[in-house]
């Protein structure tokens, strides 16, 4: 069986994708708190992440008209600079802190779920998970 064919893992595995690029993102902003003139960035939302599915308006006759996705271009980090210190450099510590914490409990919830769900089909297979 292929994890991947269940909408549940594959939301679940691009949920974990997600939380990663963020703490990458996270990390970086964090990383550079003293460099002047640094702007921080973050990732768009999850939710704003699976409004990209692709999906979009079909032209059932050749005179309407085309539509569009309303999605945005493929920008995934957005600026979130409010505020400058005298040099320059929009990073607030704490409010990086903050979002490393919320994303690790993202992350977290995520693969609790995950874990719970394997241990449901082991269980409906007649299999014993160990964990």
């Amino acid at each position: 069986m292929d994890p991947k064919r269940i909408g549940l893992f594959d939301l679940a595995e691009r949920r974990l994708a997600w939380a990663d690029r963020r703490q990458t993102v996270l990390a970086q902003n964090i990383a550079n708190a003293n460099t002047p003139g640094f702007k921080p960035h973050d990732v768009r939302s999850f939710a704003a992440t699976l409004g990209d599915g692709g999906i979009g308006p079909v032209r059932t006759l050749p005179n309407h008209l085309a539509g569009t996705t309303g999605t945005m271009a493929a920008k995934e980090v957005v600026d979130r600079t409010h505020m400058q210190s005298p040099d320059g450099n929009a990073v607030a510590l704490d409010e990086q802190i903050v979002k490393v914490a919320d994303t690790e409990t993202t992350h977290a919830l995520v693969t609790a779920i995950y874990r719970k769900y394997l241990g449901m089909f082991a269980t409906a297979l007649g299999r014993t998970s160990s964990g």
